[in-house]
């Protein structure tokens, strides 16, 4: 179900996010800039599991991984020390871009604030928009990159992974993921954890 009509301010911020995207130098198979297509994805699963969403959720969904490639995660040392900086810096600087963003789209400050705070994940099982917003990161993960990434890493990082998804989820989204996607019995048994 998609989202109620766009107003002029809103589709001026989706499409000033999709603009810094579409200058991905990465590309997926069919061409499109990754970041573009992760952008587009992320919106188009909030619509399907939350088609009530509010503006600024929807502006924190589309502008989840803006400008990504910046920031390159060898930019920061192997090991989960460095990806917990890589990641905590990423969500830094979306926030920072999409407030700007927003800001030239005369967006108020309150609102830019809330999207920031999205989008840094601040309160985090707290706040049930932050929790959407993971929602939605988990969902696209899960139908869009897992298949890939399983077939890269080794069973038992697999599980670890599935199941540190799962703590992120609500309990609502983890039976609805049990549900909707057809995973062997082990990561089943971890998601639903």
């Amino acid at each position: 179900m998609p989202h109620a009509a766009q107003s002029p301010r809103l589709a001026s911020i989706l499409g000033a996010i999709d603009a810094a995207n579409a200058a991905d130098p990465n590309h997926e198979p069919d061409g499109r800039p990754v970041e573009l297509v992760y952008g587009e994805r992320m919106s188009a699963e909030l619509a399907r599991l939350m088609p009530d969403a509010s503006e600024e959720l929807r502006i924190a969904a589309r502008g989840q991984h803006v400008e990504r490639w910046k920031l390159p995660r060898e930019a920061y040392p192997d090991g989960r020390a460095g990806y917990l900086a890589w990641r905590s810096e990423q969500a830094r600087r979306h926030a920072a871009r999409v407030d700007g963003l927003m800001a030239d789209a005369g967006y108020p400050e309150a609102e830019r604030a809330r999207v920031a705070a999205l989008l840094r994940k601040e309160g985090i099982k707290r706040n049930p928009e932050t929790q959407a917003l993971e929602d939605v990161i988990c969902f696209v993960f899960l139908r869009w990159y897992f298949a890939d990434f399983a077939a890269k890493h080794p069973e038992e990082e697999i599980l670890r992974i599935v199941a540190k998804t799962a703590r992120k989820m609500s309990p609502e989204a983890r039976t609805r993921a049990l549900a909707e996607f057809d995973l062997p019995p082990a990561l089943a048994a971890a998601l639903g954890e």
